[in-house]
């Protein structure tokens, strides 16, 4: 049997997790003195009150060596083989960690690493086709053939509601910080060859500009693959979801429209209110 495992970044419902049998790998969320565990002991609620009280970003880390071994190590006295994803290898170390755990249990042949190149639900996208993929019979050497193919045509993006947090995270000169929240920007940040970076920004009531941010992708969004796509976010104003949930369904291309909320990572990096919408490029 092939168990599919992916490190908490992945931003995938509990829902899709219990549906598809996926394993997360917990990173960890530090607020101060302070570690928790992503989606585990911490919300993302809790990650913007400490962030706003202490007027810094909290800082992540990849799960230990121990955390890892501690969840594969079962599955493979099993005799289960595990397909395991990461966060991009440019963003973090989770990756590294991931493949030192296999090699502690002389397991690299039955752990199949994959860096995703990616984050969030971008993750995500990968995550369950490989677990469509195993349900459906194939092998782990072709189900990595398989992903590694997608990895290219996945397309992520986001758009921030406050230059606030990407400024504490250093990630924001303060002048660009002040100039965005004196001009009402809100930049859009996309995901290309494994790093982040930014792109077109929007300006105005963030209410107004998130719709126009999805039909701005409307031509691509018609040729994706058509099994999903997912619109991601922390906590923020329902119904500005709901106009993009329902812009997407109305384009009747996607057997599914996945609303999912991002976890500590995402959150600690871009705060309250950023959403995005994230899909596979058609072939």
């Amino acid at each position: 049997m092939i168990r599919i495992f992916s490190d908490s970044t992945c931003d995938l419902s509990d829902e899709l997790l219990q549906r598809y049998g996926i394993t997360l790998l917990p990173l960890y969320i530090i607020l101060g003195e302070q570690q928790y565990k992503d989606r585990v002991n911490i919300t993302p609620q809790d990650i913007f009150k400490w962030s706003d009280e202490h007027k810094t970003t909290p800082k992540t880390s990849a799960a230990s060596l121990d955390d890892i071994v501690e969840k594969i190590k079962p599955v493979l006295d099993a005799g289960d083989e595990i397909i395991a994803f990461s966060i991009s290898l440019e963003m973090s170390n989770m990756g590294n960690v991931i493949r030192l755990a296999a090699q502690s249990l002389d397991a690299e042949d039955r752990v199949h690493y994959i860096d995703s190149r990616n984050l969030s639900t971008g993750i995500g996208h990968l995550v369950v086709e490989a677990a469509v993929m195993a349900q459906q019979g194939m092998s782990a050497g072709e189900i990595v053939s398989e992903i590694q193919k997608l990895i290219p045509r996945v397309r992520s993006s986001f758009v921030v509601d406050t230059l606030t947090y990407l400024h504490r995270g250093g990630r924001c000169g303060g002048l660009a910080a002040l100039a965005g929240g004196v001009l009402r920007l809100h930049p859009k940040i996309h995901v290309k060859d494994g790093v982040m970076g930014a792109g077109k920004k929007y300006r105005g009531k963030y209410s107004e500009i998130i719709l126009n941010y999805a039909k701005e992708m409307e031509e691509d969004l018609l040729r994706a693959k058509p099994d999903r796509v997912f619109v991601t976010h922390p906590p923020c104003d329902q119904a500005v979801v709901d106009s993009v949930c329902d812009y997407l369904k109305g384009l009747d291309h996607f057997k599914e429209v996945l609303d999912t909320e991002a976890g500590g990572v995402i959150s600690s990096h871009c705060g309250p209110g950023t959403l995005g919408v994230l899909y596979i490029e058609g072939e």
